[in-house]
């Protein structure tokens, strides 16, 4: 529905819009990931974006994980072997830490 007045067309604004504008979506960190074991120095690498993370151990042992973003733009990961084993951390922008059921540190970086 539009007006005439005055010899313009004036359109009413429509102030109940029915859709909303996506946020851009930045992206889960992702890329290279290269862990490091505090203790023992062993080591963990591989690559994945968002859901889908893959990473292997110096044993062949295969971690599959995803990401989740936080509110205070922390990034949160969780990965699971086929053993069951499992390790979650926590990556802000300085680096990745995550650490396993038995309590060890696995520290590292995402390229």
């Amino acid at each position: 529905m539009c007006l005439l007045i005055a010899r313009e067309w004036v359109f009413p604004q429509n102030n109940t819009v029915i859709y909303r504008r996506r946020r851009k979506s930045r992206g889960l960190a992702g890329g290279w990931f290269s862990l490091e074991q505090e203790r023992s120095k062993s080591r963990l690498s591989g690559f994945g974006y968002g859901d889908f993370i893959r990473l292997r151990d110096e044993f062949g042992n295969i971690w599959r994980g995803a990401a989740e973003e936080g509110p205070d733009d922390s990034i949160r990961y969780r990965f699971r072997d086929a053993l069951g084993r499992s390790v979650t951390g926590v990556s802000d922008t300085w680096g990745l830490v995550l650490r396993d059921e038995r309590g060890k540190t696995w520290r590292g970086f995402v390229e």
